[in-house]
């Protein structure tokens, strides 16, 4: 019986750890996940060594390992699953995507919400091919983290044909 309490003592460790990350993780900023720094790196690892004896305690066996690891996969599912089944509750969780710049206007208030400069919106910009705040129509800060970026430059372009071959013209 003291082996199960043992069992049930992991379990329930490990399942306060992993709401706490969830939590921690949200009120830190989204945008964390998807664009890692060094710096990131070696925070996450670093957690993940601090609460490993809070989550076993002093069970180092393979077995106490298991039951933690089972316990954070299936918490991981049902978390996964609650997700999906109440779409409110992944917005409360994962937050909502935000629009960072419209028409060419940056967002501000959102960049300040999201706490993202003007020199990381500006990276993610010419990552797409873009040189200019006033060439995209629409850049989206994704739930995951990452910046999407919809550019009117792909939208002035048409193909016409002429003599046989195929041209692309610009659109003025």
């Amino acid at each position: 019986m003291e082996l199960l309490e043992g069992y049930l003592k992991i379990a329930l460790s490990s399942l306060a750890v992993y709401i706490f990350i969830i939590v921690a993780i949200r009120l830190f900023g989204k945008k964390e996940l998807a664009q890692l720094s060094i710096i990131d790196l070696v925070f996450i690892l670093l957690i993940s060594n601090a609460v490993q004896n809070a989550m076993v305690g002093s069970d180092s066996t393979l077995s106490g390992g298991l039951i933690a690891a089972s316990t954070l996969f299936l918490a991981n599912y049902l978390f996964k699953f609650l997700i999906y089944r109440f779409p409110k509750l992944g917005d409360f969780v994962q937050g909502t995507e935000m629009i960072l710049i419209y028409k060419g206007q940056l967002n501000k208030a959102n960049m300040v919400k999201a706490r993202i400069s003007h020199e990381e919106i500006m990276e993610a910009i010419r990552e797409h091919g873009v040189a200019e705040t006033r060439e995209v129509d629409l850049a989206v800060l994704e739930i995951d983290g990452n910046i999407s970026i919809i550019s009117n430059e792909y939208k002035h372009r048409t193909i016409r044909k002429r003599k046989g071959r195929n041209k692309v013209m610009k659109n003025e």
